[in-house]
């Protein structure tokens, strides 16, 4: 039996700004996303999913999976037929790279069943393919925080050639509370909604990505210096951009707005948006433990958990 696993993540900056070549900076979780898989006298695969989800998660995105999961066994050559047996503890939900961790603990699993040898490099190449499924075009990012773990500074070759992945490191982890709105959405259907929206209204929508791109630089030297607070400041001003180019919801505000009044220090949605997570910077147990507190009371399922590990 082949076994494998993929790191959730959480986009710190960039979400729907990456397709468009912009840098993005994502972290991988703590919690993974596990695969096994073995041969098995069946046409084509059968799945067991055993993995956590936000309700009503698997069912609405049962014919993207299914698509993945397809891409992967594909790409890899796989022509025998496979029993695979999803699980973990990531929670599978929109926002914390649940298609992206999948795809890489299936590639993970599958190149250890029919012992293919594959670095890390063509295991990325094959989530990249199964990410295709649930997303159309992907950026990279998800499929990337997955695969290789830690802090990440990404952007996409717009032109074909390598992304450009910059690992970076900081001074120490730090403590983040993640809340989920309870609603899953599509991200190629919101992805295609912002470029229908850029492409209609240039004249107004032009300006937030170029002020995007600014906060894209002060947010990668703020991390660098572990200006925690510049930091949260400016993931502050990203969710203003995000809700400009009408990704936020009244879930996402309204969490956002709750872990502010608790004291985070930054707080914006994290992922495809108009549903799925929202992410705050809570430094320290104390601070993370009081804005998880405040979120769980208004209804909200949280993790605890933090970036910038290895």
């Amino acid at each position: 039996m082949g076994e494998g696993g993929g790191f959730g993540k959480t986009i710190l900056f960039g979400e729907h700004f990456v397709v468009y070549g912009l840098p993005a900076i994502a972290s991988a979780l703590g919690n993974t996303t596990t695969a096994k898989v073995e041969k098995a006298d069946v046409k084509g695969y059968e799945l067991i999913d055993n993995r956590l989800e936000s309700p009503g998660y698997k069912v609405a995105k049962k014919e993207e999976y299914e698509k993945l999961i397809e891409n992967v066994i594909n790409f890899m050559g796989v022509k025998e037929g496979i029993r695979i047996t999803l699980g973990g503890k990531l929670v599978a939900a929109s926002g914390v790279g649940a298609s992206a961790a999948c795809a890489a603990s299936l590639a993970r699993a599958i190149n250890d069943e029919f012992q293919m040898d594959w670095d890390n490099d063509k295991i990325n190449a094959a989530a990249y393919e199964g990410e295709k499924g649930p997303h159309g075009t992907p950026s990279g990012i998800d499929n990337t925080a997955a695969v290789f773990g830690g802090l990440i500074r990404f952007k996409k070759n717009l032109e074909g050639g390598p992304n450009t992945i910059e690992k970076m490191q900081i001074k120490a982890p730090v403590e983040i509370v993640l809340a989920d709105s309870g609603k899953t959405s599509s991200t190629k259907e919101v992805v295609g909604d912002v470029r229908t929206l850029k492409e209609a209204n240039p004249t107004e929508i032009d300006p937030v990505f170029e002020e995007y791109e600014k906060l894209a630089e002060e947010a990668k030297q703020a991390l660098l210096d572990y200006d925690l607070q510049k930091f949260g400041e400016l993931m502050n001003k990203n969710h203003e951009l995000l809700q400009k180019i009408t990704v936020s919801c009244e879930e996402l505000d309204a969490m956002v707005l709750t872990a502010r009044e608790a004291g985070a220090i930054g707080a914006k949605l994290t992922g495809t948006g108009r549903g799925g997570l929202m992410q705050a910077l809570t430094p320290g147990v104390e601070l993370q433990e009081k804005v998880a507190k405040a979120l769980e009371e208004k209804g909200f399922t949280v993790i605890r958990t933090k970036i910038g590990g290895a």
